[in-house]
C-alpha cells in the first residue's frame, strides 16, 4: 500500500463521509467525471509544456505526467465500456475553476500558483481514491488503489517544481491561501456530485 502520510499532512481536511456515501451510489457519474479529470490533468500538463519551454525539468516532468494521465483516461473509459456506462457531456465541478481563479496574472506568480494548485488537485485526487476504494467492488477498488502511487508522485512533482521556481518564503506565503480555499470548496455544500465536489446538497 502506498504511504499517503505526506498527502494527509499536506491537505487541509479529509473528504467528508457524505461525499463517499453519494459516490458509492453514483458510480456512473463518478466514472464519467473521473475520465474528464484525467483528460484535464493531461491538458494542464501539456499547457505548461507549451508555455514554459525554457524549463527543462518542468518539460520532462509534465511530459511524463501527461502520458500517465492519458493512460489513466484510457483505463477509465475501458471500465466504463465494460460496465455499459455511456459517456455523455457532463458539466464541470466548480472545484478546479474556483482554485484557478486564485492564480496571479503576472509571472512568476502565475507559474508558482499554477504549480501549487496542481499539487493540491493531485493530492486531493489521491486522497479521494484512497477513501473510496474500500467502499467499492473488487474491480474498482483494485483500480483506484493502483492509481495511488502515480497520483502521489504527481503531487510531489508539482510541489517540487513550485519550490524550484520560487523562494521558500513565497511558497510558504501562497500555499496556506490556496489550501484554505480548497478546504472551503471541499467542506461546503455542492449542488452537483462530481469527483472533486464538496458536501452533496
Amino acid at each position: 500500500m502506498t504511504d499517503l502520510s505526506s498527502i494527509y499532512d499536506f491537505l487541509p481536511c479529509r473528504t467528508p463521509a457524505a461525499w463517499v456515501e453519494v459516490a458509492v451510489e453514483s458510480l456512473p457519474v463518478l466514472l464519467i467525471d473521473h475520465a474528464n479529470c484525467e483528460k484535464k490533468a493531461a491538458a494542464t500538463a501539456m499547457s505548461l509544456m507549451h508555455r514554459y519551454t525554457e524549463n527543462t525539468v518542468l518539460l520532462n516532468k509534465m511530459s511524463r505526467l501527461a502520458r500517465e494521465e492519458l493512460r489513466h483516461f484510457e483505463q477509465v473509459i475501458a471500465i466504463m465500456k465494460k460496465r455499459s456506462v455511456a459517456y455523455p457531456q457532463l458539466t464541470a465541478a466548480r472545484y478546479a475553476g474556483a482554485l484557478r481563479k486564485e492564480v496571479r496574472s503576472a509571472e512568476p506568480g502565475r507559474l508558482v500558483d499554477t504549480l501549487l494548485i496542481g499539487a493540491i488537485i493531485e493530492a486531493r485526487s489521491c486522497e479521494r481514491f484512497a477513501c473510496i476504494a474500500p467502499e467499492l467492488d473488487d474491480e474498482l477498488a483494485e483500480f483506484y488503489t493502483s492509481l495511488l502511487k502515480s497520483e502521489s508522485r504527481h503531487f510531489t512533482d508539482y510541489l517540487k517544481l513550485a519550490e524550484e521556481v520560487a523562494s521558500a518564503q513565497e511558497v510558504n506565503s501562497r500555499l496556506p491561501v490556496l489550501l484554505e480555499r480548497e478546504r472551503e470548496l471541499i467542506e461546503s455544500t455542492d449542488t452537483e456530485f462530481r469527483f472533486h465536489s464538496g458536501v452533496p446538497g
